[in-house]
């Protein structure tokens, strides 16, 4: 299973390479328009505009500055591990309130029709335009930067794990919610010996999708910041994007691997907490009943 995801994943890498190289020849073949029409491509094909794969990967290990000493890659990892660190704390406190708030929603109804119409609205809300808010806000109140860039963080992380954790909260059938009564289990034995393992399930994909969200929020949180994190260094390449256009294309490929990170470390713990029945049954479709009977016969 391992190697199976190794390979996969190193081939994905190929096939984007492989298009991503097809399509610059495609354009410098046919003069940057679609073959046997005058209809320009979508993106330019030469060098300023999109250069080689290899071009990209090359300029991380170079200096990032003429006569400088520091290597890009160095002052990538660097952002990355400051971007981290404000994601982190965002996604810990955004998977904290969206676990909460299902949690409130399974507990009580009326909570449920009251906030989350205010929580799904949350949502449309651009965070360009929330992100300069909270930063201008915690200057003024002389919080740090990275106090701002984590809850834009957590604004983005809590949803996915608010609407996962009230779904999996009410994925046990009604006879493993009957059989509990009948033990006279209290209600918060029914939330941690049957609601929350049935949820795991649900959970999981939703704390990968917050992980990745959070390294989202802390980039567009450090833009408005000028955090000495990913976001400061797309913009600074971005704006010297004409002369060196491989930094820029550098700075996203690092900010993608620190997601991916991101998300795999997350799946590592899914793996050693969820157990391996729960995954199976997941696997097999996340609505089925067969994890709900599991639970309440163990319970």
């Amino acid at each position: 299973m391992k190697l199976r995801a190794v390979v996969s994943f190193l081939g994905t890498i190929a096939v984007l390479v492989l298009l991503w190289e097809g399509y610059k020849a495609l354009g410098q073949a046919t003069g940057g328009v679609w073959p046997g029409t005058s209809v320009n491509l979508p993106v330019r094909t030469n060098e300023r505009s999109m250069p080689h794969s290899w071009d990209i990967v090359g300029s991380l290990f170079a200096p990032a500055r003429r006569g400088g000493e520091d290597v890009l890659l160095v002052i990538l990892l660097r952002a990355a591990l400051w971007t981290w660190r404000s994601a982190v704390i965002g996604f810990l406190v955004g998977s904290l309130v969206g676990f909460g708030l299902g949690v409130l929603f399974v507990r009580s109804l009326f909570a449920e029709r009251g906030l989350m119409p205010y929580v799904v609205a949350s949502q449309a809300v651009p965070v360009l335009a929330i992100a300069p808010i909270l930063v201008v806000g915690g200057g003024r109140l002389q919080f740090p930067n990275w106090v701002a860039i984590s809850i834009i963080s957590a604004y983005l992380a809590f949803y996915p794990v608010a609407i996962n954790t009230l779904r999996g909260l009410r994925s046990p059938e009604a006879t493993s919610m009957e059989l509990m009564r009948s033990y006279a289990a209290s209600p918060g034995q029914v939330l941690w010996k049957l609601q929350i393992p049935a949820a795991l399930p649900y959970l999981f994909p939703a704390l990968k999708i917050a992980a990745s969200a959070s390294i989202i929020g802390a980039i567009v949180g450090e833009l408005p910041a000028g955090a000495r994190g990913l976001g400061r260094a797309i913009l600074s390449f971005a704006s010297s994007f004409s002369s060196a256009p491989e930094k820029l294309f550098a700075s996203v490929l690092v900010a993608a691997l620190l997601g991916l990170t991101f998300v795999g470390f997350v799946a590592v713990i899914e793996r050693l907490t969820v157990p391996d029945a729960l995954r199976q049954s997941d696997d097999a479709g996340p609505d089925g009943g067969v994890v709900p009977s599991t639970l309440a016969a163990t319970a």
